[in-house]
């Protein structure tokens, strides 16, 4: 028979204990976390939530309006040709910096100087058609006058001689007619002698026309070179070429704008600002703007325009602003971000304006921290913009109060509030 081994008492009586401790030891483990609830949760009722209450600060604070816009030159240039033409060469670049005077745009110009030689020729024809009215035609027409003077005082001393002879009977009837006749034609001659030598000296018919056909030649010859100069398309100021719609062999017309030029000079941006914002803004005030392609790049700006008008379709009013000094990368059209700045306070009470009630009434009002309670407090605002507003009255530094945001949490609610700093209050106004 096999001998007991020592151990098998103490595993019995093992047994027995814990089949007599396990129902209590469930029941304190009950009781255990009822306790452990009741210590967690019992500040809650008591106490009130634990709650994040934002510090009022007193700050220096700026007001802005923030919108974006694009680069924009105060006009732009838009170049053509004034003539119908084959473009022979487009000696420039989309994007290139031009100087006033600069070519361009060249046009095939062969039939343009071959009229315009045309046309030279015609005004030294009708130089010396003038010429020689005035070194020829009208010093002949003198002597034909003083030739027809001289005849005309020969026929008469003719005339007067025969006369006496035909009363003493000397000379018939017939003979003193036909001196009379010559009379008459001498000073016939000598009308018309006199009437060209008026038309070719200065002043005259034959002058007249002759100065004419010089101005006619002048001026057509005026216009071949003026058809000749508009072959040659050149800068009319300086600036930077931001389109280019023409090529070497184009057949180009009057009316079309080939190139867009961007003159040098003062650089405005064009924003687009919510209506709202309106009354707030006034020429003169000054702004920080940046490119969207250089977001970390800043310069200074001026509102120098509110346009009269309301677009209807965005509810946006449209304004311009200088750029006193254009940084080297600023380029036409580009998108920018424009910070305005419509006012300041020095050393203002602030308050986040997530924390506001009925922000938009006249019966503004917070949840301040009031020892252990939130109370409902009315606040009186002034500025407002980047999360922040300007409190007047109601509210001193260091006060706490609730974001609207928190749930569950009315005047008169229990709460342990938990202070948090506001973030920086100098940041732009959406």
């Amino acid at each position: 028979m096999p001998r007991p081994s020592p151990e098998s008492p103490r595993r019995a009586w093992t047994a027995r204990l814990w089949t007599a401790v396990r129902p209590r030891i469930a029941i304190a483990l009950v009781a255990l976390g009822a306790i452990a609830a009741v210590a967690w949760l019992a500040p809650r009722f008591l106490l009130g939530p634990r709650v994040d209450a934002t510090l009022v600060v007193r700050r220096d604070f700026v007001q802005s309006v923030v919108a974006s816009g694009h680069v924009e030159a105060p006009h732009r240039v838009n170049i053509g040709v004034q003539v119908t033409g084959v473009v022979r060469a487009v000696p420039v670049a989309e994007g290139q910096h031009v100087r006033a005077g600069q070519v361009l745009i060249e046009l095939d110009s062969a039939e343009w100087s071959a009229a315009l030689s045309q046309a030279e020729a015609a005004v030294s024809q009708a130089r010396a058609r003038l010429r020689q009215l005035r070194e020829v035609q009208a010093p002949v027409a003198a002597q034909t006058v003083r030739q027809a003077e001289v005849n005309l005082e020969n026929a008469r001393a003719q005339l007067r001689r025969n006369t006496d002879l035909f009363r003493q009977g000397f000379v018939g009837q017939a003979a003193l007619d036909e001196l009379r006749k010559a009379v008459d034609l001498a000073e016939s001659q000598l009308r018309a002698s006199r009437s060209q030598l008026q038309s070719a000296r200065e002043g005259g018919s034959d002058h007249a026309m002759a100065e004419t056909a010089l101005a006619q030649a002048v001026a057509g010859a005026a216009v071949a070179r003026s058809r000749l100069v508009y072959a040659t398309v050149v800068a009319p100021v300086e600036g930077t070429l931001i389109d280019r719609a023409v090529e070497p062999g184009d057949v180009v017309q009057p009316g079309k704008a080939l190139m867009v030029l961007s003159p040098a000079g003062k650089t405005q941006l064009v924003v687009q600002i919510d209506e709202k914002n309106l009354q707030m803004l006034a020429p003169g005030q000054k702004a920080i703007a940046s490119a969207d392609a250089y977001p970390g790049q800043r310069m200074l700006a001026e509102l120098v325009y509110i346009n009269p008008g309301v677009d209807v379709q965005r509810g946006s009013v449209e304004v311009k602003l200088d750029v006193p000094q254009p940084p080297a990368y600023l380029r036409q059209d580009m998108t920018v971000s424009v910070d305005i700045q419509v006012a300041q306070r020095q050393q203002a009470v602030l308050v986040p304006s997530d924390a506001l009630r009925d922000a938009d009434l006249a019966s503004a009002w917070v949840l301040k921290v009031d020892g252990r309670h939130a109370r409902r407090q009315p606040v009186r605002l002034g500025l407002r913009g980047g999360g922040f507003a300007e409190v007047l009255d109601g509210l001193s530094p260091g006060d706490l109060v609730l974001s609207a945001k928190a749930q569950g949490i009315a005047s008169g609610s229990r709460l342990r509030a938990v202070a948090v700093q506001p973030p920086d209050a100098r940041a732009p106004s959406p």
